[in-house]
């Protein structure tokens, strides 16, 4: 029987999970409550030789941890990437080659995805990803089902080759250094996690879409087509292209029917008519292809009266939200240039949809059409200037407003986020100050405004990797790791050590497929070392089946938020992440602990 202290501190363990597995309460909440059992049951019942001040630093010593400051410090670092646009070239790549062929496409989305989540954690890669993806299954007529889940796990696959992809691998290296283990580099076990995903990937790309439903999400209907305009300046590539080079820059989403030069307004011009500086293009489409055409062609997705009041490219945050029209709205009856919406709020029409007909490019300049009840105007602006607009004018701002990346930033981003990673890979700096300084320097550019910093940050996640501390730390101090390690050690003593790392990895993806994957791992490192040094051979293998196992969260919906939010988005139910995820999760551990045996030599 385990001592007391190492009894209860199992049982908290347990109790734990099967809350966790319950899915009743919210995650922080059950996190702060296990922070408080910890804290009051060290201070009236202390460890022999420990203080009460010791129990305390083991409860909340998780809140000042360096996994937590790194975190935290790369979430910020990630929301940088996103709101600067850093990653969207890479996001239009993924466009155009699911137009040329949906196979050719899934294949380049999964390898992208999972390219980018190597150094960026992988939830902000799905949000970027998610809308990319549901807009070309879309205009392909591929089944969304078959699409998102392909790509979201290969987001995790590749988010767990590098210690800055998931928090996940950051906790289980911070535990590993905490238990006397040399400090894992970034790229240390990259050769293992790829080779793994080079097995998975036709699995991914050819068997896992055959394993899905076919249907299309709901958010894939069809969108509003907006009339706009593009501003051509002597910065624009299409300066000096004519219209047939222009059609093809801007490809298959938005449709430009007319240029307006000075003020001679010019329908369907003739494909060889050459475009000059100052011409105004008017285009229509959806919101996204707006956006698609405006970054193609490098243009201001604005009238030239506009810009003039207002430059959307300013440092603040910008948005871009649908407005409509109410009866009692002031601006019924105006036109978008007599409203002087720019000048009086300092936002940018952008679009123009009028729900009971449409245009028919029989007008071309939507700043001259008067406004009427109903109709819907797509502007950019800052929240808070939608808000006065709200307010003032009497229209509704929809709900899913979009925000606009602050593209002039985005070469510091990108250089901010290099120089994180390759201090770190290069262990010039511990990744927790690489981290920090990467953060300081996106504030300090203006690529990720202070205010701002809360979007960022995921309280769930920081919470969760706090307990998660407590409790691994509870566990190793209470001898319990130790006890547990032990019984495991006698349990696998008559089987080679290959197969006592393919049975702790197997438990830890058992674990984090039900619960949390950073409790898991909190709870399976210590674990995974003390079997280590009962079966006598080198802790490092162990740890990172541990941190594998962790990292396999495939075949539950609720075992990672990416599942989550693919969800709803592909119309999944929990069969089907069982159906198609459990043959990967198998195959993954199967191939990771042949892979980690033959480098370790065990």
């Amino acid at each position: 029987m385990p001592p007391p202290h190492a009894a209860a501190a199992l049982l908290l363990t347990i109790v734990t999970f099967i809350l966790f597995a319950q899915g009743r309460l919210r995650v922080e909440v059950i996190c702060l409550v296990v922070i408080g059992v910890i804290a009051l049951g060290f201070y009236f019942f202390p460890l022999d030789g420990a203080n009460t001040h010791t129990g305390m630093e083991i409860a909340f010593g998780g809140f000042g941890h360096e996994a937590v400051i790194t975190i935290c410090s790369l979430m910020i670092i990630g929301r940088g990437l996103v709101s600067t646009g850093a990653l969207e070239p890479a996001s239009r790549l993924m466009v155009s080659l699911w137009s040329r062929s949906t196979l050719l496409g899934l294949l380049c989305s999964i390898l992208i995805g999972a390219a980018m989540s190597m150094v960026v954690n992988d939830t902000p890669v799905l949000v970027l990803t998610l809308p990319i993806l549901l807009n070309v299954t879309s205009r392909t007529n591929y089944p969304a089902s078959r699409a998102l889940m392909p790509v979201n796990f290969a987001i995790l696959i590749g988010g767990m080759a590098t210690t800055i992809g998931t928090s996940t691998n950051l906790l289980v290296v911070s535990l590993a250094s905490e238990l006397g283990m040399k400090h894992f580099g970034v790229f240390d076990f990259a050769d293992v996690a790829l080779a793994a995903g080079a097995v998975a990937l036709p699995y991914l790309w050819l068997v896992m879409p055959r394993l899905l439903p076919a249907h299309s999400s709901v958010a894939t209907e069809f969108p509003r087509k907006f009339s706009g305009s593009l501003y051509v300046d002597t910065s624009s590539v299409v300066a000096g292209m004519t219209m047939q080079e222009l059609r093809t820059r801007i490809g298959d989403g938005a449709e430009a029917f007319g240029v307006t030069r000075g003020y001679a307004r010019i329908r369907r011009p003739d494909p060889t008519f050459t475009l000059q500086p100052s011409d105004v293009i008017h285009i229509e489409g959806s919101a996204n292809d707006l956006r698609d055409a405006a970054a193609r062609t490098k243009t201001a997705l604005a009238n030239r009266f506009a810009l003039r009041a207002v430059r959307p490219d300013s440092g603040d945050d910008q948005i871009i939200a649908e407005v409509v029209i109410g009866a009692d709205s002031s601006l019924v009856g105006q036109t978008i240039r007599s409203a002087q919406i720019a000048e009086k709020y300092g936002a940018v029409v952008i679009g123009l949809y009028r729900p009971d007909r449409t245009f028919h490019h029989g007008v071309l300049d939507t700043a001259d059409e008067r406004l009427e009840v109903g109709d819907v105007l797509l502007i950019q602006g800052p929240p808070e200037r939608l808000k006065t607009l709200q307010l003032t004018a009497g229209a509704m701002v929809l709900e899913g407003a979009s925000e606009m990346p602050r593209n002039a930033l985005a070469p510091a981003a990108l250089l901010i986020a290099g120089a994180v990673v390759a201090t770190a890979a290069l262990r010039i700096v511990p990744i927790a100050v690489a981290s920090l300084a990467g953060t300081i320097a996106m504030i300090v550019t203006g690529c990720v405004r202070f205010d701002r910093i809360g979007r960022a940050l995921s309280s769930q996640v920081i919470v969760l990797v706090a307990a998660s501390i407590a409790l691994g730390r509870t566990l190793l101090d209470t001898g319990a790791a130790a006890w547990l390690g032990g019984g495991l050690s006698a349990l696998l003593q008559p089987f080679p050590p290959a197969v006592a790392l393919a049975a702790i990895m197997s438990f830890a993806a058992l674990i984090t497929n039900f619960s949390s994957n950073t409790a898991a791992a909190a709870v399976g490192a210590p674990i995974a070392v003390s079997v280590a040094h009962q079966l006598g051979v080198p802790p490092e293998p162990m740890v990172l089946a541990v941190l594998f196992g962790c990292n396999l969260c495939y075949a539950t919906p609720v075992a990672y938020q990416t599942n989550i939010l693919i969800m709803s988005a592909g119309g999944y139910q929990f069969r089907d992440f069982v159906r198609a995820g459990l043959p990967l999760v198998i195959l993954m551990v199967i191939t990771l602990s042949l892979l980690l045996v033959g480098k370790y030599g065990l």
